[in-house]
């Protein structure tokens, strides 16, 4: 299950531009929380510990629980903006969520197995088409990461979702398609090997 984190903020009286800059240049982050037909609350975080937060890698699919006013409010981060050059978090949104709500969540892939490939062995690549899947799952046990198997997989199979085992409780939230999640492609230098031995043979044919 992924890790439970804890943000520590303010509330932020003042809003508007100038008063998030002056915000920005006290080393602090303008942030909402906002969802469950509550009114959105305004609030302000500390940037160092959000960069912190953020540095994990897995904020934005693990339960965030925002301690503000002596209230701990459990919250799913949706959107961080960054500033174009400085890469500086500008403004930090967060959705309100219940215990156990059904909650969509972009979880990491992870590959494992690399050395049971016939395909990956013979030299094979391994081509990522998605680095994380979308899976709808219960905010009280959200997943750290979704377990790609490789074994058995030769050169030209394509990964599909269905081939994954999900974990418990979870779904797909695309349920319309079987999505590839990754393929096992030849190196450019084995296509070439393979093509010049193709040539190879069809001039020992000609002859």
């Amino acid at each position: 299950m992924s890790e439970q984190l804890t943000l520590s903020a303010e509330a932020r009286d003042r809003a508007g531009k100038g008063a998030s800059r002056a915000l920005r240049r006290e080393g602090r982050v303008p942030a909402v929380i906002y969802g469950m037909n509550e009114e959105p609350q305004s609030i302000h975080v500390e940037e160092k510990l959000l960069n912190k937060l953020l540095g994990t890698g897995h904020f934005f699919n693990s339960v965030v629980m925002v301690e503000v006013g002596g209230k701990s409010i459990r919250t799913l981060a949706k959107d961080v903006a960054f500033h174009p050059v400085s890469d500086r978090p500008l403004h930090a949104d967060f959705l309100r969520v219940s215990e156990h709500a059904s909650v969509t969540v972009a979880v990491p892939v992870r590959f494992e197995n690399e050395a049971a490939s016939p395909g990956l062995k013979k030299g094979g690549v391994l081509n990522i088409v998605r680095h994380d899947v979308e899976l709808i799952v219960d905010a009280a046990d959200i997943p750290e990461d979704v377990v790609v198997d490789l074994t058995g997989f030769e050169v030209g199979d394509s990964i599909h979702i269905s081939a994954v085992k999900l974990p418990k409780g979870a779904k797909a939230a695309i349920d319309d398609r079987d999505f590839t999640i990754a393929t096992i492609v030849a190196p450019s230098a084995l296509k070439s090997a393979e093509g010049g031995e193709g040539d190879a043979e069809a001039e020992a044919t000609a002859e």
